[in-house]
């Protein structure tokens, strides 16, 4: 579900900024640059959803510690393998919108409005 959310904002904020990437695209920018900005801002965002979803999930791990019975409140392989796969699985649904980006002609980028 969380992938499915940052590919909709990711694209969301591709396609807002389809003229600003058109004219960087006319000014001579190269297609690995469009990737590397798309991606970073990906980046930042799958890293503070993680970080925030982490905090909240021990915080509410703590709360539940008499709750859970034969279970380890705070199961850092678990942590740790959740984070990844949400991280990889990020990084690969924001790549379409990053191809999409670097595709755009700069000059039906001016032309949109």
């Amino acid at each position: 579900m969380g992938v499915v959310g940052l590919y909709g904002v990711i694209a969301y904020s591709v396609s807002q900024r389809t003229r600003e990437i058109g004219v960087c695209m006319a000014l001579g920018a190269q297609r690995g640059t469009v990737y590397r900005l798309i991606l970073k801002e990906a980046g930042r965002l799958t890293a503070a959803g993680i970080v925030a979803g982490l905090l909240c999930s021990l915080a509410v791990a703590t709360l539940m510690r008499k709750l859970l019975f034969g279970v380890q409140s705070w199961d850092v392989p678990t942590l740790a393998g959740v984070a990844l796969a949400l991280a990889v699985s990020a990084l690969l649904a924001s790549y379409f919108p990053a191809r999409r980006a670097a595709s755009v002609s700069p000059v039906d980028a001016l032309r949109a409005e």
